[in-house]
């Protein structure tokens, strides 16, 4: 039935008719970049039309072009005293209104007779205090990047010096860091995980909530982060959500590999220009698994979410927008469901155990901007956050078929934070931002082990509380010249639970040394607050007290250095190369004896090991060479060339330089797309296009072993080398990825259907190896062969 009715519904998209010619509404608002006003007066130009069309924005700022035919449109927006602003291939369809927010930013000198233009290429963050090492990244590279599956996190792995090697998670690794070392913001203020079954002190997970219909222009960060930013020592992601069509009711309905969606935005009062947008999402993968596609594993993920804003921009009190998103999720990869008569080794989860694992993840926040005056704004960003992670875990008999409890976990951390600034325009020449960071943590851990011996279960930790974290920061701009950029800044931390803090000076300069060309320079002190679960673990003693022994544990630290060439070949065309050197320091280790566990290798697994006693003792390094050429979409094609060489190292307790968990030596992705317009008649507008990704990798990092047999048990163990910690390196990652799509325009509506084939060639990436319990000998488990996801969208 539910079949019958989506072809039903798809029927009635291709049945739409009409006479005239496929139109749609370009309209938005140009702002000052710095201080947020809007710009009335400013010069909008529908570039490529015949006739050309040009309009002028209104007293609030506001601009519409209306019966605008569909396609791919340019825009061309000037206004006295500012750079120009140029965006370029920006898709218009039927079944969506294009509105824009263009933010235009104020000429440092004026100079009569030189055109300085801005191109809209994502080499320039929105961010303008972020100089080095970012980007901006918009909502469609992550529809058009092969193999990103709608996932903004497996969209940045396609960036020079950013690592995505394992099929079953989307971390972040950024130069040889744990993936630990991420920020992500949301709407102004810092989140938690936002993944489906993203473990408690992790940043990634196998599906990423945040949903890319939802999401606006974006930076991402790759190191030097400006001081706004803290507690993170790797990178930062620094995500907006779109606001609802403010003036018609707008539709979408998506099947894909994230999830069944439906979405809806629209005015609430078109007098004031309020808005909402909603969107909610339930797994599909369930349904792949009943149709006979191999998932990697007996365990069949279901989960949902559901995101919203709503903005009420014109209000007495100031712009006001309230935002949400939220998540659950839960898995059952029980081993005893499993098929003793097929050789499968499962892709998650281990053999001769039940796991149930679930996870459950909300946040809701309110952000208030007020102007003060034409050269003053505040704004303020307040959120709740709570975060859920439990599993059960039990060991199953030889012949799977009796079960005894084995483990048990429900950790919960719930935040309230808020992000106060004060921004300040002094001239075209000066800016300053002041603002502060407060996050009250609260946390409640509990977590048990089973002993046969006593036929209980032991309890590794029962501890509750809270802490508080304030990061208050400054930073000011200062632009001598129209071609040289000063960002420099001061970032404070302190955390009232050990009375630990930290100043970190930051600085980044920008000189465009030609009209296509400029330099970079970067610098940051960097630190990190561990996570709250081995802060506050207890270890329990002979007489059965608990001391928690790491309560003092101080934040790892890293001084950042990053230096970069950006060289615009073309119009359309770029080169940018960036070399960097980061030290990292008072990081985590063994403090009880002597060995080669470091915290900076945590995420590397799903398992998080933690010796009892732990101290600030490490350090490690990064280091490495990034280039990238990338052609951004222009007569219908792109590409996208990353090459990253790089070398991650750290020392234990032991003192020995050893190689981390992520330090596969060298990246390299090439991404490439074209797009062609099948038929272009009053009726219908038809395009066919084909996104491909080929990334090619070193391997994954393995510590050597022998097997060790226990004639009491009769069974072998794995006694592992640590002294030769990481120290072998698996076969060489290799994927191909490829995607199509059929995209078709009618009257009211626009449709779209896409194939993904992830792994195109089947190539057998390792992902680990299991140990047999009973032989002493492992056996390779790979990663996700050749898989084919459809996907059908429309938007009316």
């Amino acid at each position: 039935m539910k079949k019958l009715f989506l072809i039903t519904f798809v029927l009635i998209g291709f049945e739409a008719f009409s006479t005239n010619i496929l139109t749609q509404t370009v309209r938005g608002v140009v702002i000052d970049k710095n201080t947020k006003m809007t710009l009335p007066g400013a010069n909008v130009i529908l570039l490529d039309s015949d006739p050309l069309r040009g309009v002028m924005t209104d007293e609030q700022g506001r601009f519409k072009f209306e019966s605008v035919e569909i396609g791919r449109v340019s825009l061309k927006v000037s206004f006295l005293g500012y750079n120009d602003v140029v965006l370029s291939n920006l898709n218009l369809q039927v079944g969506k209104e294009l509105v824009l927010n263009i933010e235009m930013e104020e000429l440092a000198v004026n100079v009569e007779a030189v055109v300085v233009t801005a191109k809209s290429d994502k080499s320039t963050p929105m961010n303008k205090l972020a100089t080095v090492s970012a980007r901006t990244f918009t909502v469609e590279e992550t529809e058009r990047y092969a193999g990103s599956r709608n996932d903004v996190a497996r969209m940045a792995a396609n960036y020079a010096g950013v690592m995505g090697v394992d099929d079953s998670r989307n971390d972040i690794i950024i130069r040889g860091n744990s993936p630990m070392g991420l920020l992500w913001r949301l709407e102004g203020v810092d989140i938690p995980n936002p993944n489906h079954w993203g473990a408690t002190g992790t940043t990634g997970g196998p599906v990423c909530m945040l949903n890319s219909n939802l999401l606006e222009n974006s930076d991402f960060i790759s190191g030097a982060f400006s001081a706004e930013y803290g507690n993170a020592i790797s990178g930062a992601f620094d995500l907006k959500m779109r606001s609802g069509n403010n003036e018609k009711y707008e539709f979408l309905g998506q099947i894909g590999f994230n999830g069944f969606e439906f979405g809806a935005e629209g005015p609430i009062a078109k007098s004031n220009g309020s808005s909402f947008i909603v969107n909610y999402r339930y797994s599909t993968l369930g349904v792949f698994d009943k149709l006979g596609m191999d998932l990697g594993t007996v365990g069949v993920p279901y989960y949902q979410d559901i995101s919203f804003k709503i903005n009420l921009p014109r209000t007495k009190l100031g712009n006001i927008s309230l935002f949400g998103l939220g998540g659950l999720s839960d898995i059952e990869i029980w081993d005893s469901r499993r098929d003793t008569l097929k050789d499968k080794i499962d892709f998650y989860g281990g053999e001769g155990f039940d796991l149930t694992n679930g996870s459950s993840m909300g946040v809701v926040g309110l952000n208030h901007s007020f102007m003060v005056n034409q050269s003053t704004y505040t704004k303020l960003s307040v959120a709740v956050s709570a975060h859920q992670f439990k599993t059960v875990m039990d060991s199953l008999s030889t012949d799977l078929l009796q079960k005894f409890p084995y483990y048990r976990n429900n950790f919960i951390e719930s935040t309230i934070s808020g992000n106060l600034s004060f921004n300040k325009r002094f001239s075209t020449k000066s800016q300053i931002k002041i603002g502060v960071i407060a996050k009250l943590l609260a946390f409640n851990y509990y977590d048990s082990v089973f002993k046969k011996n006593d036929n209980a279960f032991l309890i590794l930790r029962n501890d509750e509380g809270d802490a508080l974290l304030t990061q208050p920061y400054i930073n000011w701009q200062y632009r001598p010249t129209n071609t040289l950029t000063f960002n420099t800044g001061l970032h404070a931390i302190y955390f009232f639970l050990n009375r630990e803090w930290s100043v970190e000076p930051r600085i980044a300069i920008k000189w465009a040394i030609s009209s296509n060309s400029s330099i970079n320079l970067g610098y940051g002190l960097h630190s990190q607050v561990v996570s709250l679960s081995i802060v506050l673990g207890r270890v329990r003693l002979s007489d059965d007290s608990y001391i928690q022994p790491n309560k003092d544990l101080g934040f790892v630290r890293s001084h950042h250095f990053v230096a970069g060439y950006d060289w615009l070949l073309a119009s359309h065309t770029r080169l940018k190369a960036e070399v960097y050197y980061q030290y990292i320091f008072d990081a985590a280790v063994d403090a009880a004896e002597s060995n080669s566990y470091s915290l900076l290798n945590q995420g590397a697994s799903f398992v998080l090991e933690l010796p009892d006693y732990v101290k600030n003792g490490g350090n490690g390094q990064n280091y490495g060479v990034e280039l990238t050429l990338e052609r951004f979409l222009n007569k219908g094609y792109y590409y996208l060339l990353t090459a990253s060489l790089f070398n991650s190292q750290y020392q234990g307790s032991d003192g020995i330089t050893h190689s981390t968990a992520f330090n596969h030596h060298y990246i390299t992705n090439a991404l490439f797309g074209k797009e062609f317009n099948l038929s272009n008649s009053k009726k219908s507008k038809k395009t066919f296009s084909f996104d491909a990704k080929v990334s090619y990798s070193g391997g994954k990092r393995a510590t050597p072993w022998s097997a060790v047999y226990n004639p009491t048990e009769n069974r072998y163990s794995r006694e592992w080398d640590t002294s030769k910690a990481y120290e072998l390196q698996l076969r060489d990652y290799f994927k191909t990825d490829l995607t199509i799509r059929y995209k078709l325009n009618k009257l009211g509506f626009t449709q779209e259907w896409a194939i993904e084939v992830t792994n195109l060639f089947n190539n057998k990436n390792i992902y680990g190896d299991r140990f047999n319990t009973r032989t002493g000998e492992s056996q390779w488990v790979y990663q996700l062969g050749i898989m084919v996801i459809p996907q059908y969208r429309i938007t009316f």
